[in-house]
Parts: C-alpha cells; sequence; structure tokens
C-alpha cells in the first residue's frame, strides 16, 4: 500500500520538516523506490585514445609550467568529503564480533599476526593496559573477540562509529597519521599558493564535526611548523534537505522501534551546494580515504600537479573558443574548428543532425556545452577494485550520439548480457581523483 498525505503522522511531518524536505519530495523519493530509475545504455568504454588521454612525457613539463602559474595567480584548494563512515573497512570484524569468532583459523590466524602492523595499534594497547590486560596475552589465549570490542566499541577505540576522517591510517617512526592527517599534509604539497597558504575544505557530518574541528585544533599548528606552511581550513555539513528516506524490503518507509522515520544521507553529488559556496578557482577533489603513506607521495603529488596542469590548459583553449562564439558573427570555417577541438579533446560527441542545423544554432549549442564548470577525472587501470568508470552512454532519447561519463554498476541494467559485457570489458576506473576548474571564462 502506498503512503498517502493521511497516513503520515504528525511526528513524520515534524521530522521531514526538520530536514528541510516537503512531503512532495518524501513521496516523489518513494516513488522512486517503487519505480525504479531507468538505466543508462553504455555505448562502449572510455579507452585510451578514446576518451582517456594519456599524458607523455614530453608534455609534462609544459603542464607543470601551468600548474606553477597557477599557484602564482591563481586559488587552490582541496575539497575533501569527509563524512563517511568507516563500517564497511570493518565488516569482516562487525560478523566476527556478532558470531562470537572467526569463520575460520585461516581469519583467526591472519588477524593474530598482521594486528600489531595497524597505525592504531600504539593506542589499543594503551587502552587495554587501562583495563589491567595485555594484548599479546589476549591474543595467546584466544580472545580476539575480546579485542575487536576493543578496537569497535564504545569501551575503546570506537572506530566502528566514528568516520574515516578520524582514523589512523598510517604508521611512522614518529607516530601515526589519521586520515584527516595525511590531507593536511598532501594540502601543502600541492594545494599551497604563492603566499604559502595551503588550503582545505572538510565536508563533515554534523555529529562528527565537533570531534574532526578537536583533532584540527590539537595538530594544525604542528604541522604548519614541520611543513612550513599556513593552513587555510573550511568545514562545512551536508545539507539534510539533500538526505533520502530510507525504505524497508517491501519499500514503505522504514520505521525504528520507536516508529521514526530513518534518513540516509546523500551521495557525493549532494556536496555540489558545498563547492558552489567556495571562492577557489581549482579546486582538488580527494576522498577522505584516498590517501597514500609518505613514501609514494612524491608520484601521487607528480600526477595531482599533471591534472591541474591538464584542466588548466584546457580550460584557456575552451575559453578561447567561448569568446569567439560570444562574439557572434562567426564564420563556418571557424566554427568547424571549433566543433573538431569539442569532439576530439571535450568529448562531446556531435550527433549528425546538428550538421543540418543553421549555423547560429550551432554556434549556441556549442557555447551552451563550453561555457560551464570543468571537471578532469584522473583513471588508473581497473583491476577489480570498486568504482565508477569511464564510459560512452547513449542519449537517451534516442537522438543519437553519446556522451562521455564516469559511470557506477548500480546505473546499468546488469541483466542485459550486451551491457554486462560492455561493463566487464573496461579498462579503467576512477578513484574519485579530480581537478575542478569552477569559473567561467
Amino acid at each position: 500500500m502506498n503512503e498517502s498525505s493521511s497516513e503520515w503522522s504528525a511526528q513524520d511531518l515534524g521530522q521531514i520538516a526538520a530536514h528541510g524536505l516537503s512531503l512532495g519530495e518524501i513521496e516523489r523519493q518513494l516513488a522512486i523506490f517503487r519505480q525504479g530509475v531507468k538505466p543508462v545504455r553504455l555505448n562502449r568504454p572510455g579507452r585510451s585514445g578514446d576518451g582517456i588521454v594519456v599524458i607523455s612525457e614530453t608534455e609534462r613539463q609544459d603542464l607543470l609550467e601551468s600548474y606553477e602559474k597557477a599557484c602564482r595567480t591563481r586559488r587552490l584548494l582541496k575539497f575533501v568529503p569527509a563524512s563517511g563512515a568507516a563500517s564497511r573497512m570493518f565488516i569482516g570484524w562487525h560478523r566476527c564480533l556478532d558470531a562470537g569468532a572467526f569463520p575460520g583459523e585461516g581469519e583467526r590466524d591472519f588477524f593474530a599476526r598482521h594486528l600489531s602492523e595497524y597505525a592504531f595499534f600504539p593506542d589499543l594497547q594503551e587502552i587495554c593496559a587501562s583495563q589491567g590486560l595485555d594484548v599479546n596475552a589476549l591474543l595467546a589465549g584466544g580472545k580476539e573477540t575480546t579485542l575487536i570490542r576493543f578496537i569497535l566499541g564504545p569501551e575503546g577505540l570506537n572506530y566502528g562509529f566514528l568516520p574515516k576522517a578520524l582514523l589512523k591510517f598510517h604508521a611512522y617512526p614518529d607516530g601515526s597519521r589519521t586520515a584527516l592527517e595525511e590531507h593536511l599534509v598532501e594540502a601543502a604539497l600541492y594545494a599551497r599558493d604563492a603566499q604559502n597558504v595551503s588550503r582545505l575544505h572538510f565536508t563533515v557530518s554534523p555529529e562528527h564535526e565537533a570531534s574532526v574541528r578537536a583533532l584540527l585544533a590539537r595538530v594544525v599548528q604542528d604541522y604548519q611548523a614541520r611543513l612550513h606552511t599556513a593552513f587555510e581550513i573550511g568545514i562545512s555539513a551536508q545539507a539534510p534537505e539533500t538526505d533520502t528516506i530510507a525504505v524497508d524490503p517491501s519499500l514503505h518507509p522504514f520505521r525504528t522501534e520507536e516508529g521514526k522515520l530513518v534518513f540516509r544521507p546523500g551521495g557525493h553529488g549532494s556536496l555540489l551546494d558545498n563547492l558552489n559556496l567556495l571562492d577557489e578557482e581549482v579546486i582538488f577533489l580527494k576522498n577522505i580515504d584516498n590517501i597514500v603513506p609518505d613514501p609514494l607521495k612524491e608520484e601521487m603529488v607528480l600526477w595531482k600537479k599533471l591534472l591541474a596542469g591538464y584542466l588548466l590548459r584546457l580550460q584557456e583553449r575552451i575559453f578561447g573558443c567561448v569568446r569567439i562564439l560570444g562574439e557572434g558573427g562567426i564564420a563556418e570555417k571557424d566554427l568547424e574548428q571549433i566543433c573538431g577541438f569539442v569532439q576530439r579533446e571535450v568529448n562531446i560527441d556531435l550527433r549528425p543532425a546538428f550538421w543540418d542545423l543553421p549555423l547560429s544554432e550551432r554556434r549556441d549549442l556549442l557555447l551552451g556545452w563550453l561555457n560551464r564548470p570543468i571537471r578532469v577525472c584522473g583513471m588508473v587501470k581497473n583491476e577489480g577494485e570498486p568504482g565508477g568508470g569511464p564510459f560512452w552512454v547513449d542519449d537517451p532519447d534516442g537522438n543519437g550520439g553519446a556522451s562521455l561519463q564516469i559511470v557506477e554498476e548500480s546505473q546499468i541494467d546488469r541483466s542485459d548480457p550486451d551491457q554486462r559485457a560492455i561493463w566487464t570489458s573496461a579498462t579503467h576506473f576512477n578513484p574519485v581523483d579530480i581537478v575542478c576548474g569552477v569559473r567561467d571564462f
């Protein structure tokens, strides 16, 4: 039975309003759950030379110079979605707690053998010692679940309930770093301007904002001294009006034992509002857990700079086209040159019908396609990791042509063998490593 206005209680309406949502929006969301979303139609995977640009050795110096110029003349910022919970990271350990033991001796031995390698291990030792317990003795006595409870539960490190930003990821001789601290170090390496200011912006869950601010207050001064930079850090919360109502298996609103509705935060697309509030021109976007330890940072930083340099070079060419298109009175020859650039380098697939339009209409279409924000997405080889990949997607209206998009597996019709074949033939995926140019010309 579908929910109707008469079936919503006063408590429901109050919860909905508190999220900044309307009843109409909630019913729209429920309709999407029940009717489903039309899948995208994959045309082909993006490949080197067909949607994916491979930066040659000879191009690198020019791109690095473009990046260095931007550091002197533009405002750069690193934008980090940092509200993600760590629950999926520890799913195996949660199952162990629920079952009271590991499923087999192999998993148990692996846990015991590698526990000391985790960056949080000294903190775990300290927590256990405060309870009069010894980690090695617990392992020797087969008390792995006790240790996991101290790692995940509120009586210990509480890692099962903290956001990834606050977890210790990497161990170093002088101590361990949380994911948030690693992003401070990274920002100083490629988001530092000519005034020696390194800018970051973190989006966090409202319930964890105080903890994130407290950690920053403890560590920022030390990192500023070590890295010889001044940090300018912004924090914002994902707007509650971007939340989605949760549903049960029968696709009715999910409710707690107290009868309250449950809302879930939207995905990364919901952070566009946060992004729009920033003043910077070049924005590096990177997930909170997409970090590497110090020995790997040199190569990572190189590619960050190359991505930014490529964005800036592409942006300069696009701005040149927009200026010509905006002046009016463009000649057919000039328009054809811009069309060639659009197809080759901006990856806009011009439909056959485009060429039959009057020159003025083609000009207006090109202007609309080019005069907008730009994103350059780093791609890595697909080695079976989860995540979206680059694909050419057919026009949903059936008018011909295809657009280059990053597609998640959930967006396609997995029951269609042809679509599955295209999906599995992908050679690359995007690890949420993006540089954005958000200003117009």
